[in-house]
């Protein structure tokens, strides 16, 4: 199972410096003993997943996915949480945010390959459209490089889903603040090769999970209960 490990408090590196731990991790292995097997996540770069999945690299993925049309083109999904985005700044002296429309002449970092890559990059076009300054877009290979640029100040703010951006600002020992609401909920999904015939299966062990409470635990044990889903579904944004 691949999963880019700088996603905390879903996919991150433990002290040791080498073991994958998170809500994700912990729901993967969870999902694999209902399957019978054993789950080996691997990190590995975001935007390098979903192609491994098409190579045949790797099972499946946990790893923040959100579901959308364009993803379901070329994976399954089975859906497990939901997560919004939110916006973060330097806690001292970071602007106000208050949704996509106040980006407009502001340097955004974002991961590559995210959803909030493609929303940032949207909203320059919009900002344009309107008259306005475009959006300068700064896309780094993984989510502490984005963190770096705003703690530097080559970057204003930064975007990631809601649990992760709460936990970046949690971990920063106030440096950071999130600004604004989280936008955007939308579901999770457990990425899965095309037609492969496993999401069937990882959404009846999905359905156990939850069923047996030890779905709640987890996502309790990680501080993200506010995403919990109770009807957990294959592909859903193509519903």
């Amino acid at each position: 199972m691949a999963a880019d490990a700088t996603y905390a408090p879903m996919e991150f590196i433990a002290k040791d410096g080498k073991t994958l731990i998170g809500a994700d991790v912990d729901l993967g292995k969870a999902i694999a003993r209902e399957l019978g097997v054993k789950a080996d996540f691997v990190n590995a770069s975001f935007d390098s997943i979903i192609p491994a999945l098409q190579s045949g690299k790797y099972d499946m993925s946990m790893s923040s996915f959100t579901i959308t049309k364009k993803r379901e083109e070329v994976v399954d999904f089975v859906s497990y949480m939901t997560a919004g985005t939110s916006f973060y700044v330097k806690a001292k002296d970071g602007p106000k945010v208050n949704g996509l429309a106040d980006l407009c002449g502001m340097t955004v970092a974002v991961e590559k390959g995210t959803v909030q890559a493609d929303d940032a990059a949207r909203q320059s076009k919009t900002c344009q459209s309107e008259g306005k300054k475009p959006v300068t877009v700064s896309v780094f290979p993984d989510q502490n490089g984005a963190n770096l640029a705003i703690a530097s100040g080559r970057a204003q703010v930064g975007m990631a889903d809601s649990p992760v951006a709460a936990w970046i600002v949690e971990e920063s020992r106030g440096q950071f603040k999130l600004t604004g609401e989280p936008y955007n909920s939308a579901p999770y999904g457990i990425a899965i090769p095309k037609n492969s015939g496993l999401a069937e299966p990882v959404l009846a062990a999905l359905k156990k999970v939850i069923a047996s409470g030890e779905y709640t635990k987890i996502l309790h044990k990680w501080g993200i209960t506010q995403g919990a889903i109770k009807d957990p579904a294959i592909n859903p944004a193509a519903e």
